[in-house]
C-alpha cells in the first residue's frame, strides 16, 4: 500500500476540517483503526453496552486568542463536546478534560477559563467527572490547549444517519452563521464594527431534545464547526450519496459578518460556528420541527436553507441570489487557523 504522507509534512490545512483533514483521516487513521464504530466518521461513535446505546466523542481545542467576544476556550471546549453528542441524538451526561498548560500562563487567566467551563457544564446539565493536567516549557504550548471527551445515552428509537436521508428532505439551520469565526478574526485583525460580533458558542442539547420530542424521524444532524456550513454539507452529500441544494437567499448571514468577510476575503459558508446545527428532516414534518425550534432560545431564528435532491450525487450546489448556481466544494486549505 502506498504511503501518501510518507514524504510530506503536516501543515495547518490538515486541521481545517476540509479536504486535507479528510484525506489525512481516510488515508492514515481510518486504515489503521477501521471498525464498525469508527468507519461512519461521525462526530461521535455509538456503541451498545449491556443493551444501552452509548455515544462517545472527543475533541481538542487550540483556540487563539483564548478569550474573545462572547466566550473563551473554556466554554467552547465544553459546548463543542456537548454538541457533538447532541447532534447524534444523545443526551450528554459526563465529560472529561485534559488540560495542557504552558509555563508562565497567568493563574488568573486559568481561573477565568475554569469558571467558564463550570458555567458551561451547568447550562448544558453535564458533569465534568475526570481529567488530567500537564505543563510544558514556555514557548511550547501557547498558554493552554484543552482536550475534552464526552459520554451520553441514545434512546433506542433514535436513528440519526446520513443513510436515512431521502430526496425531498429539507435542510434546516438554527440561526445565523459565521459569528464564531469572525468574532475571533476581528480580534486577531483588530477590526472594529458598529456592532460587536460575538461568538455563537452555546450548548445545543436542550434544543435537540425539543426537536426529538416532536419528531423521532430527524434524518441527520451536524454542528458546522471547522470548515463551516460547506464542509458539513459536503460530508453529508458524500456519505449519503445524494445531491444537496442550498439557497443563498435563505442562508442567514449577519450584515456585520458579511462585511468582515468582504474585508478579509472570506466566504461565510466556510467560516466556523460553535452554536449552530444543521438538520435534515422529512418535508412533511418540517413545520412541526421548526415550531419546536422557534420556541427554544437557541432555535428562534431557525429556517430552511436547502433540500436533498436525487441529482449530482455527492455534490453540493448553491443557488445564488442572482439566479445562477455554483458548486460548493470542501475547504481546500486552512482558511481560518486555530479557530476552535
Amino acid at each position: 500500500m502506498d504511503q501518501p504522507h510518507s514524504n510530506k509534512k503536516i501543515i495547518l490545512g490538515h486541521g481545517s476540517g476540509g479536504k486535507l483533514s479528510a484525506e489525512l483521516i481516510e488515508s492514515l487513521f481510518l486504515p489503521a483503526f477501521r471498525n464498525e464504530f469508527l468507519s461512519p466518521l461521525g462526530d461521535q461513535a455509538v456503541v451498545t453496552i449491556n443493551g444501552t446505546r452509548i455515544a462517545f466523542t472527543t475533541d481538542s481545542y487550540v483556540v487563539n486568542p483564548i478569550f474573545f467576544p462572547g466566550g473563551s476556550i473554556g466554554d467552547v471546549a465544553v459546548n463543542g463536546t456537548v454538541n457533538d453528542l447532541a447532534v447524534g441524538g444523545a443526551r450528554p451526561l459526563y465529560i472529561s478534560a485534559g488540560v495542557i498548560l504552558e509555563e508562565g500562563m497567568p493563574i488568573d487567566e486559568l481561573e477565568r477559563i475554569v469558571s467558564d467551563m463550570k458555567r458551561a457544564c451547568e447550562r448544558a446539565g453535564v458533569q465534568l467527572v475526570t481529567g488530567d493536567t500537564k505543563v510544558v516549557e514556555k514557548g511550547k504550548g501557547d498558554k493552554i490547549f484543552i482536550n475534552t471527551s464526552g459520554i451520553g445515552v441514545v434512546d433506542a428509537e433514535i436513528d440519526i444517519s446520513p443513510q436515512r436521508v431521502r430526496p425531498g428532505d429539507k435542510i434546516i439551520v438554527n440561526g445565523p452563521i459565521g459569528e464564531h469565526g469572525i468574532a475571533i478574526m476581528s480580534i486577531r485583525e483588530g477590526l472594529e464594527f458598529e456592532t460587536e460580533i460575538q461568538s455563537d458558542t452555546a450548548p445545543l442539547n436542550h434544543l435537540v431534545r425539543d426537536m426529538l420530542n416532536v419528531s423521532k424521524n430527524i434524518r441527520w444532524m451536524r454542528d458546522p464547526t471547522r470548515g463551516g456550513l460547506s464542509s458539513s454539507c459536503n460530508e453529508l452529500a458524500k456519505s449519503a450519496q445524494k445531491g444537496i441544494v442550498l439557497y443563498e437567499s435563505e442562508i442567514p448571514v449577519p450584515e456585520a459578518v458579511k462585511a468582515a468577510c468582504e474585508i478579509l476575503g472570506l466566504d461565510p459558508l466556510y467560516v466556523a460556528n460553535e452554536g449552530k446545527l444543521l438538520a435534515v428532516v422529512p418535508a412533511d414534518e418540517t413545520d412541526t420541527i421548526l415550531q419546536a425550534m422557534h420556541n427554544n432560545p437557541h432555535g428562534k431564528d431557525a429556517c430552511i436553507i436547502g433540500e436533498v435532491v436525487d441529482d449530482h450525487h455527492g455534490f453540493v450546489l448553491l443557488k445564488t441570489t442572482i439566479g445562477g448556481s455554483r458548486v460548493v466544494d470542501m475547504l481546500a486549505g486552512e482558511q481560518l487557523p486555530r479557530i476552535c
